[in-house]
């Protein structure tokens, strides 16, 4: 049986208004990954992903660069408990 794991970011940087939570959903949903993606008040991303180590590191990876406008300065990544199956855009907090 396939291990799902979890994992927490926080990505800093240009990383607002360049389309950052659209784009990265679609590439979520492309490799099978769930969780969310939602903007914070003070400027930065945060995202919840879980799915299988290979498919998770691949979104991770993304998040390090982000969509063609973004500029990422930072990702921090934890463990996360959260398993979702789909993967969705959520509102600023």
């Amino acid at each position: 049986m396939t291990e799902i794991v979890g994992r927490r970011l926080l990505i800093r940087g240009v990383v607002q208004g360049v389309g950052f939570r659209w784009f990265m959903a679609q590439e979520a949903r492309r490799l099978g990954v769930g969780g969310w993606v939602r903007n914070l008040a003070d400027g930065r991303v945060e995202a919840v992903v879980c799915g299988t180590e290979q498919a998770v590191a691949a979104v991770l990876h993304w998040a390090t660069r982000g969509p063609s406008g973004a500029r990422v300065d930072e990702v921090l990544v934890e463990e996360s408990a959260v398993r979702q199956r789909a993967f969705e855009r959520r509102s600023t907090i």
